[in-house]
């Protein structure tokens, strides 16, 4: 498999599409929202990349489940592997390609991770515990490297279930096949990208970006279901229940889509840290020079 990643903005889709019409590849979306329908210009899907020289480079995990749904790290581990086999006994060459982090992080590692159910019973009795009590309750099960589990009640609590799941359940199988690939990530001057974000974001609300959002509201998508899915879809709505001005609005998104490219990077440069081997490619550089970089540094 080939990883193509990189910040929001930097032309992922259209390099893995470009390079899928090459190498007879299929791309698999690592993008934790453009698993929704409807949600199209918010999320930065760019169809019409996947169109090359008059031909369709199939994609997959793009449009799957309907606004309002949480789609979850499981669920696209799940879905991952469907669409990896099927492209796969096709004898085409699967693409991975996104910037959630999270999401190609979890296919690439090798362990699967378990949808642990809710323990009804279990937070009954956790209920009264002072924070400090189910510090030390998760603390029993596992070192506490990973401060995240304990910055508040309700991680605190779900972090026990879940590993009070396991404790339970010792035969659980949490192997995930373990897939070759080679990770091309793109990345630009910080600069440059804070300036393609902010002509994309200036070119999409003109191009009928906060009206999809007025659309999902329309078709009954709750303005807090919005909310969740963050950037675009928080502040349109904001502006759109008159909350704040539009001038006031693309400030605002325009300030949290640099910050999420940012935060991107970092989970890249934690990636590299872990072990994993990005090969990084200057985005500067033309399609064709980009694709040409790709295919002399794959492995034989």
């Amino acid at each position: 498999m080939i990883t193509i990643l990189g910040p929001t903005a930097t032309g992922k889709t259209s390099l893995a599409a470009h390079l899928a019409n090459l190498i007879n590849g299929e791309i698999i979306s690592a993008d934790s929202r453009q698993v929704y329908r409807g949600m199209d210009i918010g999320t930065g899907k760019d169809i019409d990349d996947y169109h090359v020289n008059d031909k369709i480079i199939p994609y997959h995990l793009i449009d799957i489940v309907d606004p309002g749904y949480e789609y979850n790290v499981f669920e696209f581990q799940k879905d991952f592997l469907k669409a990896y086999t099927s492209i796969d006994k096709k004898g085409s060459i699967p693409i991975l390609c996104g910037g959630t982090g999270l999401y190609i992080e979890s296919v690439l590692k090798g362990y699967k991770l378990i949808d642990v159910p809710k323990n009804d019973l279990l937070r009954e009795a956790l209920e009264l515990k002072e924070e400090a009590e189910l510090i030390e309750i998760l603390a029993t099960y596992k070192n506490l490297h990973n401060t995240t589990d304990t910055s508040e009640r309700e991680r605190l609590v779900r972090a026990i279930e879940i590993q009070k799941y396991y404790d339970e359940n010792p035969n659980i199988d949490t192997s995930f096949p373990k897939i070759e690939t080679k990770i091309f990530g793109i990345q630009f001057d910080r600069r440059v990208v804070k300036m393609r974000i902010t002509e994309r974001l200036e070119e999409r609300l003109q191009n009928g970006m906060i009206e999809e959002v007025q659309g999902l509201l329309n078709a009954g998508v709750k303005p807090e279901q919005l909310t969740f899915y963050g950037l675009e879809y928080k502040w349109v709505t904001d502006y759109l229940e008159e909350k704040i001005a539009y001038n006031e609005m693309f400030r605002r998104l325009n300030t949290a889509i640099h910050q999420f490219s940012k935060r991107q990077m970092t989970w890249f440069r934690r990636m590299e840290k872990q072990g994993f081997e990005i090969t990084w490619i200057d985005g500067n550089l033309s399609l064709d020079d980009k694709i040409a970089f790709i295919l002399k540094n794959l492995p034989n």
